[in-house]
């Protein structure tokens, strides 16, 4: 009788399963198969501009990505544009959303102009800060700016920070979403009666809806920084990673070892060891979160 209920329980965990192998194989074809190519190159020495000189080579080309200066410099911009971009975005959110959960004439309006950026295509949302906002000669912000005596050229002068206040803006309306869905799941009773009680504004905000908004904001802050690791079309269309690399990440660093510097295998390397980096970071910091969730629904 066991073998025989256990048969039937696999056929029906099968049976289940069985709609999802089609988005599984197409997950490992699409994803698994090109990082197992990929993880191959990169132990290859191998050079586009000098044809019949492929080789295996080994770990080689990952001592030369980690002995390279400028893959360090552009791995601290990486670093530098992912929290730069999130904590600001974070903090913008938080405002808007406090702003946008009271009620006021034209909400609605207020709410989908707010949240436009985010639907932007990302290449069309660079051309714009790049020839329309900050250009040196037309640009609205040196425009806005000028009655002060400031004129200058953003792009060249502070590249990283250009690239950093776009990211910014697109991704502000992301985190403010989420965290207006986090103050309209708060209880009101709660607050109701901390008011009742004679608590603040500012103290009720230290006190209850902070704590609440924890968790969906570190939600947002992990989604964000997965996201922006990949950013390379804010990068190309704006900087080009310039002047030199003081404005480039690491894709659009492993895009010019590609396709400019012709390296594919050093290029490689570089994309095993960032997936690799991204991956571990990015499980430590979902684990927590989801210990974080789990705690909250077992305390309540």
């Amino acid at each position: 009788m066991s073998s025989q209920r256990d048969h039937i329980s696999r056929a029906e965990g099968w049976r289940r399963r069985g709609p999802l192998l089609p988005a599984l194989i197409f997950m490992i074809v699409v994803t698994q198969i090109p990082f197992l190519f990929t993880l191959f190159y990169s132990t290859q020495s191998w050079n586009l501009v000098r044809p019949g000189s492929r080789a295996f080579v080994g770990i080689d080309n990952y001592v030369a990505v980690f002995t390279d200066a400028q893959f360090w410099r552009v791995t601290l911009n990486t670093i530098l544009l992912i929290v730069g971009t999130v904590i600001a975005s974070v903090v913008l959110g938080l405002v808007f959303a406090l702003l946008l959960d009271r009620k006021f004439l034209g909400r609605g309006i207020v709410r989908t102009l707010l949240i436009t950026p985010f639907l932007v295509t990302p290449v069309a949302a660079a051309l714009l800060w790049k020839t329309s906002l900050l250009s040196p000669t037309n640009g609205l912000v040196n425009w806005l700016l000028s009655p002060f005596g400031v004129h200058t050229d953003w792009l060249s002068q502070y590249p990283l920070m250009s690239v950093i206040a776009e990211l910014v803006w697109q991704w502000t309306p992301f985190m403010m979403l989420l965290i207006l869905a986090g103050l309209q799941s708060m209880p009101q009773d709660i607050q109701e009666a901390a008011r009742v009680d004679g608590a603040t504004s500012f103290r009720l905000f230290r006190e209850l809806t902070l704590p609440h908004l924890r968790r969906f904001i570190e939600l947002g802050a992990v989604l964000g920084a997965i996201y922006l690791v990949n950013t390379f079309d804010a990068v190309y269309m704006m900087t080009s990673g310039g002047p030199g690399v003081s404005s480039a990440n690491l894709p659009f660093y492993i895009y010019q070892r590609a396709f400019l510097g012709f390296d594919i295998g050093q290029a490689a390397a570089m994309g095993v060891v960032t997936v690799i980096g991204t991956i571990v970071v990015a499980s430590l910091a979902l684990r927590l979160i989801f210990k974080s969730f789990t705690g909250n629904e077992e305390a309540a």
